[in-house]
């Protein structure tokens, strides 16, 4: 993935992966120390939502879903990167999550199931009609992938810097599949979009994206060929390799699922109170689990571990308060019910005095804390705790209602939250908010708000046979899925499907988990 003007999000899943330089003066492992050796769990969570985070959860969905559905082109359903923005391409991610965002909107009475249907079918048959073919410029993607960006006019791909995303197919493939399995009644039109949800994912052919070594490239462009980066390692790339490995016409092998936890060893630790497979920033941890529910499931890997992926990111949101209350790099306002790090936008590549000393920022940058690396300018992102909600609500409700009561409209508008905002950068004689709000950082605040509250996308995907054959060919067993473990292979710990519901929200069981209107 090639950095460029346009946009850095290809630069920056590439940068979380393989790069991490820590801004707050401490190395990643020089707080092992202070971290447990064993497999720690997080405290229990309150009883219940209280009104006030009912009557804020209700709001903030709404916004945040309204979002997609203004973005969104209600002639072709391309969905921008940014909006409202100066910039204007369109995100295939983006699209991902305004599929899925359509489905909740029907749930929560939003929209009509038909509004929905209406914008769902203009998006799948734009996407079926676009051309794919090796050229540079007339095309929206080639082998059933999709460029990262398209040009909201044209539907192709954006410039010659834009790469074929295996990353952003997966989100955008995660949406269709969701739109395949919410649609469900037997009306012509519903019938067009199981059709059209079927075509679009089996063209894609994960196998020509596949290396040698059964690991998925990054990426692929006309003019460098395949980019030289893959997906190895705990990370959103979980979400690739499912949708690999449960295609009927152009499967992943199992070792491709090995292949992708051949680092997993290496990440697995100690960090800030909690054991856990790392990767620092939030967003790695939040876009597979939007779409499929890990609770209870456990592959070889994890049940060796004795954990399941669910509880692995709900201890790394753990440990992202833990580092916010241990504060190292000084920043300012970081506390227990401020924090979030993931990437996100940013007050810009400079420097600043701060309380004496010359500090570093970043514009558009993967910021997180892990083992694996730090990267922290003081920036605050509200989808890090918002997209947080379903792994840990009893640290993240508290949260979102100090921001939102501390900061007020600066960072809390007509689309919900922005992007970033930083309190220690200051501009003026206030401190830097954004203005702008992102697509791919919208996505997992509306989805796991919903997953949180009623299970909606989660028990969707349960029913597509695609996510089943891909979570069963990568080995998972349990919850769910058809179980063969023996008792003594559950996690020794709460189990997290309690946890989320001794924090319930009062509608977890009211709202329609089956997607009818």
């Amino acid at each position: 993935m090639y950095p460029r003007k346009t946009g850095k999000h290809a630069a920056v899943f590439i940068s979380a992966l393989l790069y991490g330089a820590s801004l707050a003066s401490v190395p990643a492992h020089a707080v092992d120390a202070k971290a447990t050796t064993s497999a720690s769990t997080p405290s229990a969570a309150p009883a219940a939502a209280s009104r006030a985070d009912t009557i804020l959860i209700d709001d903030l969905e709404r916004r945040t879903f309204q979002w997609f559905w203004d973005a969104g082109d209600p002639k072709t359903g391309l969905v921008p990167d940014r909006y409202p923005s100066g910039q204007t391409f369109s995100s295939v991610a983006s699209i991902g999550f305004g599929l899925t965002a359509y489905g909740i909107g029907v749930t929560r009475g939003y929209i009509t199931r038909e509004q929905a249907i209406d914008r769902t079918l203009v998006t799948l048959r734009y996407l079926m009609r676009s051309p794919q073919n090796d050229s540079e410029d007339d095309a929206a993607g080639y082998n059933g992938l999709y460029y990262h960006f398209l040009n909201r006019e044209t539907g192709k791909r954006f410039n010659r810097d834009i790469e074929l995303s295996s990353i952003d197919t997966a989100l955008l493939m995660q949406g269709i599949l969701f739109s395949q399995s919410f649609y469900d009644h037997d009306t012509p039109r519903e019938h067009e979009i199981r059709d059209l949800a079927d075509q679009l994912y089996r063209r894609v052919n994960w196998q020509w994206i596949t290396r040698p070594d059964n690991r998925l490239s990054m990426g692929w462009s006309p003019e460098h060929q395949f980019i030289p980066s893959y997906w190895e390692g705990y990370s959103e790339g979980m979400m690739a390799y499912i949708l690999g490995l449960g295609s009927p016409s152009h499967p992943l092998a199992p070792a491709s699922w090995q292949a992708w936890l051949a680092t997993n060893d290496r990440r697995w630790g100690d960090y800030y109170g909690q054991t856990f497979l790392n990767f620092a920033p939030l967003f790695g941890h939040q876009y597979s689990h939007a779409w499929i529910d890990f609770r209870g499931v456990q592959d070889a890997w994890a049940r060796a571990k004795r954990i399941d992926y669910f509880e692995n990111s709900r201890r790394a949101v753990y440990a992202q308060q833990a580092y916010a209350i241990a504060n190292p790099g000084k920043w300012h306002d970081y506390g227990p019910t401020m924090w979030g790090l993931t990437a996100c936008d940013g007050p810009g590549d400079t420097t600043q005095p701060i309380d004496g000393q010359s500090r570093r920022f970043l514009s558009y940058s993967a910021r997180g804390a892990g083992r694996d690396y730090t990267q922290d300018d003081g920036t605050v992102a509200p989808t890090a705790a918002a997209g947080s909600i379903a792994f840990a609500p009893e640290i993240v409700l508290p949260t979102l209602q100090n921001m939102k009561a501390r900061y007020g409209e600066r960072i809390y508008g007509r689309y919900g939250f922005v992007d970033a905002f930083n309190p220690s950068f200051r501009t003026g004689q206030s401190f830097w908010s954004d203005n702008e709000y992102l697509g791919i950082d919208q996505g997992p605040i509306l989805l796991m708000i919903e997953n949180w509250r009623s299970g909606l996308v989660w028990n969707v995907m349960k029913r597509n046979p695609y996510i089943r054959t891909g979570m069963e060919r990568a080995g998972f067993e349990g919850g769910w899925l058809p179980a063969t473990t023996t008792a003594a292979n559950v996690p020794n710990r709460p189990s997290s499907t309690q946890v989320a519901q001794d924090h319930a929200s009062p509608d977890r069981t009211a709202a329609n988990p089956a997607g009818h209107s």
